[in-house]
């Protein structure tokens, strides 16, 4: 099985340094996770988009898309539930 490069957009790395340090690691590992498997247990994909998922990490929300073309993960957005979405 090939490994995805993972990217991250600039918004996305910004909300991370933003997350309180216990959880942050817990982002990290997530995402980094993805890199092997991109569509893990859990991942949901979104109603009404091509290739882009989420996946829960507490209550944060990880939204990424999947170029499989490629092998590359580009994680669109990080954020807290209720405002991930908008």
């Amino acid at each position: 099985m090939a490994k995805y490069e993972l990217l991250i957009s600039q918004s996305a790395e910004k909300t991370l340094k933003r997350i309180p340090k216990k959880d942050i690691s817990r982002v990290t590992v997530v995402i980094e996770k993805l890199a092997i498997d991109p569509r893990p247990q859990g991942c949901r994909k979104l109603s009404g988009e091509v290739d882009i998922y989420r996946i829960r990490v507490g209550v944060y929300r990880i939204i990424y898309e999947i170029e499989n073309q490629l092998l590359r993960i580009l994680i669109l957005k990080i954020g807290h539930r209720k405002d991930v979405y908008r």
